[in-house]
């Protein structure tokens, strides 16, 4: 998406790798679904009293939107297992570096608070929830093997579990800082799991300087939390302004200014040596390559996420983009075999490449559609619409609420509206047509809008959209530039 490289990469989870590609090399599947629907047939017949006749490995919100898909097909009682590392039923994953790390006085989010599907107004899979629908759960036991010919799974406690039909949905796993440079110090933390965001909570009681490494969406959030602690925050990333991959300079510029209202101080354009250990042997410090430190009892690291493809690298890889290759049903090359979320590499059909997208709209989403191909007559490819957003500053007592949405394709020239105050727009324009609109603080309504725009991308008059006064005045530009068909 991005002009230079054509890859954008947010944090938390939340990124879309789209390497330049002239044409989409969908993979073809001549046979497959006849065989996928055979083995269907024989495994329910072999594997229900196991109940494995369908595995999800992972269990995260693609896992959760999926479970919940099965449960609406009927399919799911006595057929279906979840098999996860983790000690929670399938969560809303972005709560971890938002509601979750409010500070303790301000109402945090938590447990069982946000298990899927509430993120998207749908009912709370407590663990309770997949018992009464049969599902089996089996928590904190990782599968470390498997064996495609036998259809076979082992975990790391040594259980194996033979599936008829299975479905990949481990995520991805945060990128960390070498143990040698300091990466692994007590005090330093990444977020991809509750355990995780535990840890740092502990950490954010004690803490009096905080260090976020990183500019994108985890360092945003986690700063801003610091913020409603109190507590001395800076953050620290090699770029010119933060969330370089999406943000213009001058949007950039103005949530840095807010950030700086809020007391957290940037060091731009800088790249780190090695954290420092104190004499308690806890990290103490940030050591630069141009050999000043900054003093910090606490750092997190949101360097961005590597997709968790292992042990599925025989079902075939995306040398490009990582993860796993699926075509637009989400099925790998090796008939039966499924690969949904921030693991999959797919066909984003609307701008004719492939990519991988981490972030909670898309595991939804692939999860839903390929459970549906799987057990109904679906075909249609899957026809996802890049999508990214982000809420800080929302905890009790906080001055101003930031929230904002983006859709589409962040190429070609900007045209920028608004005064932050609160309300922004930004819009890309590329050979007269709009490709892709960021709204800060907007209503339901113009939120509605967003994806209409980014998907019909209407021919727009450029110098009439620069003359707008208020982003309202943008928005409604936009929306007469729509087809009729696609008018909202």
């Amino acid at each position: 998406m991005a002009s230079v490289s054509n890859s954008l990469s947010f944090k938390h989870g939340l990124s879309l790798w789209c390497p330049q590609s002239p044409s989409l090399h969908r993979i073809r599947h001549s046979s497959a679904r006849n065989f996928q629907r055979r083995g269907f047939v024989v495994a329910y017949s072999s594997f229900a009293n196991e109940n494995r006749e369908f595995v999800i490995v992972g269990g995260g919100n693609a896992a959760g939107y999926a479970a919940r898909t099965f449960v609406e097909h009927g399919m799911a009682d006595g057929r279906l297992c979840i098999v996860s590392k983790e000690a929670y039923a399938p969560y809303e994953r972005p709560a971890l570096t938002k509601g979750y790390l409010f500070p303790l006085d301000k109402k945090p989010a938590r447990l069982p608070g946000f298990h899927t599907c509430v993120g998207s107004g749908g009912e709370r899979q407590t663990p309770e929830w997949y018992k009464e629908k049969g599902i089996e759960m089996i928590y904190q036991d990782p599968v470390t093997s498997i064996d495609i010919e036998k259809q076979t799974l082992t975990t790391n406690s040594g259980k194996l579990l033979k599936y008829g039909s299975l479905i990949v949905a481990t995520g991805c796993t945060a990128s960390r800082f070498p143990d040698k440079i300091g990466g692994n110090l007590p005090g330093v933390h990444y977020i991809r799991d509750v355990a995780d965001a535990d840890a740092l909570i502990s950490s954010l009681e004690k803490a009096k300087k905080v260090v976020v490494v990183g500019g994108g969406y985890i360092g945003m959030e986690v700063a801003a939390a610091a913020v409603g602690w109190k507590l001395d925050t800076t953050i620290i990333f090699p770029e010119n302004h933060l969330l370089q991959r999406l943000f213009t300079p001058s949007l950039a510029q103005r949530y840095e200014q807010l950030y700086q209202l809020n007391g957290v101080k940037f060091v731009k354009g800088a790249s780190i040596k090695n954290l420092e250990a104190g004499s308690d042997g806890r990290v103490a410090a940030v050591k630069l390559e141009d050999g000043s430190t900054i003093d910090a009892d606490t750092i997190v690291i949101g360097i961005g996420a590597k997709p968790t493809a292992s042990p599925f690298e025989r079902v075939g890889l995306n040398s490009s983009v990582g993860g796993i290759q699926v075509d637009g049903q989400f099925r790998t090359s090796m008939p039966g075999i499924f690969a949904i979320g921030d693991v999959a590499a797919f066909p984003l059909k609307m701008y004719d490449r492939i990519a991988r997208v981490e972030h909670v709209d898309h595991a939804r989403r692939s999860a839903q559609h390929c459970v549906k191909a799987l057990l109904s007559a679906q075909t249609h490819t899957y026809d996802y619409l890049p999508y990214f957003y982000s809420r800080v500053f929302e905890y009790e007592g906080s001055p101003r609420k930031v929230w904002w949405q983006f859709f589409g394709d962040n190429v070609g020239e900007t045209i920028e509206i608004g005064n932050f105050d609160p309300k922004i727009a930004t819009f890309w324009i590329d050979s007269g047509k709009l490709k892709g609109v960021l709204v800060e603080s907007g209503s339901p309504e113009e939120f509605q809008l967003l994806p209409t725009l980014a998907r019909s991308q209407p021919f727009v008059d450029k110098a009439k959209l620069q003359q707008a006064s208020s982003v309202e005045e943008a928005l409604e530009i936009a929306r007469a530039a729509l087809p009729v068909e696609a008018a909202v």
